[in-house]
């Protein structure tokens, strides 16, 4: 269930994780006539973004869905929604459609429970999530409010609000169990630090968060990893 792509560049690294994205994409828009996929925040998926903005899909049938956001306006410096739409909703994925997390006018708690009904029919192409050097992925940090759910594999949340000492904001975070509804996890980080994290929690005995996903068997993970 896990397969690792270990590169000698992180060019190199996100070249292949874009190419395997795209080739995510378009199996499920063959298969289904539409596809949605999952995409985090931070700096890691960047250049990621970028090439996978080049490809020639038919957006305008894909669905973009941030695995985590913190509660911040779209236009503010921190929002993961902003990154998306500078780096990755460009080019030719300038079709694409996104759903939104932060809405303005209400709050996290409610606008989880509002998001339930947008979780896709046919689950997602990929889901493309990083990890932290806490072990922490999307937004389920390790001191996180019921992190305990947020990992639960029957947990029925498609988002659940999270408020953690790590953050300046709360937040909002899918839950490990919609991002199993993929046809494959890919995880995209970098640096000897973080792996030596992902290392130990692959270990079976660790309490790092990321150790949840990495040990689950229901859905296929893929790392693409560079110093």
């Amino acid at each position: 269930m896990l397969s690792e792509h270990l590169f000698d560049s992180r060019e190199a690294a996100s070249i292949a994780a874009a190419a395997r994205i795209a080739g995510l994409i378009s199996a499920q828009l063959r298969r289904d006539g539409k596809s949605a996929f999952v995409v985090g925040g931070g700096s890691s998926p960047v250049q990621c973004f970028e090439y996978l903005s080049g490809y020639e899909l038919d957006w305008q049938s894909v669905t973009v869905i941030l695995s985590d956001e913190r509660w911040v306006d779209s236009d503010h410096d921190d929002s993961n929604e902003k990154m998306i739409r500078e780096r990755l909703l460009v080019n030719q994925a300038s079709d694409a459609h996104m759903l939104a997390i932060y809405e303005e006018g209400t709050s996290a708690d409610a606008r989880c429970a509002a998001l339930q009904s947008h979780r896709p029919d046919n689950g997602f192409a990929c889901a493309q999530v990083g990890m932290g050097s806490d072990g922490h992925f999307a937004s389920l940090f390790p001191d996180s409010d019921d992190l305990a759910s947020g990992l639960s594999p029957d947990n029925s949340q498609f988002f659940m609000p999270i408020r953690t000492a790590a953050s300046p904001h709360p937040r909002i975070s899918m839950t490990l169990a919609a991002l199993q509804k993929s046809d494959e996890i890919l995880l995209l980080f970098f640096g000897n630090e973080k792996k030596a994290v992902y290392e130990s929690a692959k270990s079976g005995e660790s309490t790092y968060p990321i150790a949840a996903l990495l040990q689950q068997t229901t859905t296929p993970v893929s790392l693409y990893w560079a110093p």
